[in-house]
């Protein structure tokens, strides 16, 4: 099976730091911080070999744009994927009970999201 090339872009890694320093340092479990982040690397760089298994983002415009949403425990990847050059690209990573479509919405009125939205 070819192998399709995952890219965390600065920001997403932010977003994973967030995570990790949230439960590290916030709820004092820095073990669980640790096993939080590997489960959710392990979870992007598994995108690599079915990168659609999961569901396109449920609400428009994103739906039609391609934005797709990965579980991982209580968080959430938001990625795209692009055919021709066999990418993926994860545009964020956070708690899964935090307002999706507030965040989504509020980048694309700042042009976010490298002209995704």
């Amino acid at each position: 099976m070819n192998e399709w090339k995952v890219i965390i872009p600065p920001a997403a890694i932010s977003e994973i730091r967030k995570i990790y320093g949230y439960i590290a340092h916030t709820l004092l479990v820095p073990g669980t911080a640790l096993n939080q982040v590997q489960r959710i690397f392990k979870a992007a760089k598994s995108l690599a070999n079915m990168p659609k298994k999961f569901a396109l983002y449920e609400k428009e415009p994103w739906r039609g744009r391609g934005l797709r949403k990965r579980p991982v425990d209580n968080y959430v990847i938001l990625y795209l994927t692009n055919d021709n050059m066999k990418e993926v690209v994860i545009f964020h990573v956070f708690y899964g009970g935090r307002d999706i479509e507030n965040i989504l919405r509020n980048e694309a009125e700042r042009g976010g999201a490298e002209g995704l939205f």
